[in-house]
């Protein structure tokens, strides 16, 4: 019986264990991620562990607060005004429920990693590493810029609205920040959503913003492709290397722009939009932002599949991403086809990740990718991460293999964490581990030669490498 997550935790042979020894060290690229720039600015220290593991609002770890109402838990424990230590023993009853779930090796090598607490977490160890931990999360070395260095974090990409300041960001490069002069590159990424998504309820608010954020005066769709070419090169000057999209599913649909432009006025106007010339407008929205995105070397990710704020009472109780999404079935591959093309039409497709929360969708977004490689960049289209839902085992597995059998697997570009949380950086030495056992597996049954050498510069370019060529 193997040592619960010791040294050989994942790694099944002995190819996988020699080729975990090459990379685990790594640096980790972070490319997408939703830390809080304010927090690195301030190089912020948690004030004890259920902060950092549960936090509060948009800040707080979803995933963890789903698993908690599962087990029965009284919201007042996961989003309400509960004591710290009584959240934190409600999550320790949780955890002891989660075998089979990525959260339980999560919080494991977490506890580890960062405060080397080998002992499982449960209602009776609790009290314990509550002390522990809450005593060493006080020390500089588990401050922002301690996490970054401890494991080696060259950079992350944060999430941001076009209408953002930056304020943090220039802080953070400048070094004006309380984080001071870090090796970490702390980068900015375009996060258009809120001026793509005209059917939403605060899209004409959110269009003055982007309008008084531009100094654009915007009347139409031109003029909000104008606002946000300026807002994109003002992210670019503060260290931008890609933009991210979310949708449920890709849109693509043709109007002419009178067409499109009527129904941009009514939506300013509060007025329900027609759906064909919504999605119109949102097709032209997206695939003039690629073009600006090709000529700036700027890479596009789309993430795809989402159904978000099923239920309605919880979220009008505790607004978005606090728990209450899923997986969608949306039948996505026409239209992410057509609107792929219409940009290569159009001035050529940038870099490209393409997510799906949905792995049904993983086959037909790796066939339809290889259609638009090219261009003398390796990898240029990208079967993104397991992401969300995906990323445990079976999720990155099935990932990796897909890619494999119909893609080109050493061209990936990686892990990224998705989290809110500083705590999260061990998620990479997961994946890793996965990766590892995956590729030896397939070594030790006979499938690749036992090239070390050339096995050792697959699992180092996909650990960083190749995020580090990709957004550079």
């Amino acid at each position: 019986m193997k040592e619960f997550m010791g040294d050989d935790f994942l790694l099944e042979t002995k190819t996988a264990r020699e080729l975990f020894a090459s990379c685990k060290d790594e640096p980790i690229w972070d490319y997408h991620c939703h830390l809080s720039p304010a927090d690195i600015a301030s190089n912020k220290k948690m004030a004890n562990i259920c902060e950092a593991w549960l936090g509060t609002g948009c800040s707080g770890d979803h995933y963890k607060w789903r698993q908690m109402r599962s087990y029965g838990i009284e919201e007042k424990y996961i989003t309400g005004d509960a004591a710290p230590y009584d959240k934190f023993l409600k999550w320790a009853a949780t955890v002891e429920n989660l075998i089979g779930n990525p959260l339980y090796h999560w919080t494991h090598l977490e506890l580890r990693r960062y405060f080397g607490i080998t002992e499982p977490l449960t209602v009776k160890s609790a009290p314990a590493i509550w002390e522990k931990a809450n005593t060493m999360l006080q020390d500089d070395s588990l401050s922002v810029a301690g996490i970054f260095k401890r494991f080696n974090v060259y950079a992350v990409g944060t999430t941001d609205d076009p209408a953002d300041s930056l304020e943090f960001h220039s802080a953070i490069a400048e070094g004006r920040a309380a984080i001071g002069k870090t090796d970490t590159k702390v980068c900015p990424s375009f996060r258009p959503d809120r001026a793509v998504n005209i059917r939403h309820p605060e899209f004409a608010q959110y269009i003055e913003k982007l309008s008084a954020a531009s100094g654009v005066n915007i009347k139409n769709s031109d003029d909000v492709l104008s606002a946000l070419e300026k807002r994109l090169d003002f992210f670019i000057q503060k260290g931008c290397r890609a933009s991210d999209h979310g949708m449920g599913c890709p849109p693509f649909e043709l109007a002419s722009d009178a067409e499109i432009d009527r129904t941009f006025t009514s939506a300013l106007e509060g007025k329900k939009s027609d759906d064909r010339l919504a999605e119109a407008y949102e097709t032209k929205i997206l695939a003039g932002l690629a073009q600006m995105y090709t000529k700036r070397g700027i890479a596009m990710q789309y993430h795809m599949n989402a159904m978000r704020d099923n239920n309605k009472k919880a979220f009008r109780t505790l607004g978005a991403d606090t728990g209450f999404d899923s997986v969608h079935d949306n039948h996505l591959a026409q239209k992410l086809s057509c609107l792929l093309n219409l940009i290569e039409e159009n001035g050529g497709l940038p870099k490209t990740i393409l997510y799906s929360l949905n792995p049904a969708d993983y086959y037909p977004i790796a066939t339809l990718m290889g259609s638009f490689q090219g261009g003398g960049i390796k990898g240029k289209i990208q079967l993104g991460s397991a992401w969300w839902f995906c990323d445990h085992i079976d999720g990155m597995e099935t990932q990796l293999k897909t890619l494999g059998a119909l893609g080109m697997l050493p061209a990936f570009v990686g892990m990224l964490t998705d989290s809110r949380s500083f705590l999260s950086y061990p998620r990479h030495e997961y994946f890793r581990r996965i990766l590892c056992n995956l590729l030896g597996g397939w070594v030790e049954r006979g499938l690749y030669p036992t090239d070390m050498e050339s096995l050792r510069r697959i699992v180092q370019d996909i650990s960083f490498a190749n995020a580090k060529s990709y957004f550079s």
